[in-house]
C-alpha cells in the first residue's frame, strides 16, 4: 500500500465507521497526543528512563500506526496529495542532504 492508497483507505474508514472527520484543531491535538505515546515508549524501551510495569505492553508499531493515521486524517481534510508531498520531500533531501551527512564527523 502506497501513501495515497493509506490515504483513500483512512477516508473510506471514515465514510464507513466514523461519523466525520474531527476538525483540524482536534486532529492537531491528537496527533500530539500519539506522538506523546510514542515518546513514552521510546524514552522507557529505549532510553535512559525505568519501563513502567503497566508499559511493558505498549506496541510501538501499534503507537505509530496511530500517529500516521492522524497524519493521513490530517492531509486528506486539507487537499493535501501526501504521496506527492512526500515524494517532493525526499528529492529535496536527497539533493540538498546527500553529502551534508556524509561530511558529518558527528556521524563516523
Amino acid at each position: 500500500m502506497n501513501i495515497e492508497n493509506a490515504q483513500e483507505a483512512v477516508d473510506e474508514w471514515i465514510k464507513t465507521h466514523g461519523v466525520r472527520y474531527f476538525n483540524e484543531l482536534t486532529n492537531m491535538a491528537q496527533l500530539t497526543e500519539e506522538v506523546g505515546e510514542v515518546a513514552r515508549i521510546i524514552a522507557r524501551r529505549y532510553g535512559e528512563q525505568s519501563e513502567k510495569e503497566s508499559d511493558k505492553n505498549k506496541d510501538l508499531g501499534e503507537e505509530l500506526a496511530d500517529v500516521l493515521f492522524v497524519v493521513l486524517c490530517l492531509a486528506n481534510q486539507t487537499g493535501i496529495n501526501l504521496q506527492e508531498s512526500f515524494e517532493k520531500k525526499l528529492n529535496l533531501k536527497t539533493t540538498r542532504d546527500h553529502d551534508r551527512h556524509h561530511n558529518n564527523k558527528k556521524l563516523k
